[in-house]
């Protein structure tokens, strides 16, 4: 294989692109970048820093990955952004790297699906599969575990987290966690049961899904607070290991989660 790169691009001689890659006309390819086999930069795409894209991922024209973390305490030192196999990122994105007092690396995994004028801020951790769609923007330090949908111009506050299999609503404004398997939406966002499509869309067995709505009856639609209704689910629903993590997330959050 080859590597096609237009007349017109500007790539540094320390960049390292590999096999199949193609790359647009007037795309800017940075010093320390590496971009793996068989990914396509867009024309005008910009990509600097110390950022690592992986094989097969689409990157479409005006995006602009790695650039500095909008910090007021960032003073130029060697963060990244890292990018999974097989994700497409869409026209006008921005990622930014890392902060040296965060985590040092914004990360995103493979098979990602992020539309145009999305931004990912500095230190974010993405999984796998996770969509955002047109507008979405994410503050910095934001986890986000795999398969999460986030609608269009959607906005998350800096630290949040959403768990595995959420989806969130359009112009939703995330300033609490949310729980895996749920869905959320609203300017103050509301849960409004499980993601069920989703979940069958991904062949959970029906007793999970069963399970799952349980504890959301028991989250959300009791008189209970979170401690006793946490209590009640481990007591009164099968140990499942979907059952078990959606505890685990909401124990462990420093933000609270949206009610």
């Amino acid at each position: 294989m080859s590597v096609h790169i237009h007349p017109t691009a500007i790539v540094a001689p320390g960049a390292r692109i590999g096999d199949g890659c193609r790359i647009g006309p007037y795309a800017q390819i940075g010093e320390h970048v590496v971009i793996g086999e068989e990914t396509e930069v867009g024309a005008l795409a910009i990509i600097e820093g110390w950022t690592e894209i992986g094989s097969g991922c689409q990157i479409f024209p005006h995006a602009v990955l790695g650039a500095p973390p909008q910090h007021m305490r960032y003073r130029g030192e060697e963060t990244y952004v890292r990018i999974g196999k097989n994700t497409v990122i869409r026209e006008f994105v921005t990622v930014h790297r890392g902060t040296a007092e965060g985590n040092g690396a914004t990360i995103l995994g493979d098979n990602g699906f992020i539309m145009a004028y999305c931004h990912i801020a500095h230190d974010c951790r993405l999984g796998d599969h996770v969509t955002m769609a047109n507008g979405a923007s994410l503050a910095g330090h934001v986890w986000i575990e795999d398969h999460v949908n986030l609608g269009a111009m959607t906005g998350v506050h800096q630290f949040v987290r959403i768990g595995c299999h959420a989806m969130v609503g359009a112009y939703s404004g995330i300033g609490q966690d949310v729980p895996p398997y749920m869905l959320v939406t609203g300017i103050r966002p509301r849960p409004y049961g499980i993601n069920v499509v989703g979940l069958r869309r991904h062949n959970f067995p029906p007793q999970t899904v069963k399970a799952l709505k349980q504890a959301y009856r028991l989250l959300y639609q009791s008189n209970l607070n979170t401690s006793q209704a946490l209590a009640r689910i481990e007591e009164e629903i099968s140990p499942l290991p979907e059952v078990q993590h959606l505890v685990e997330f909401i124990r462990s959050s420093q933000r609270g989660i949206a009610k």
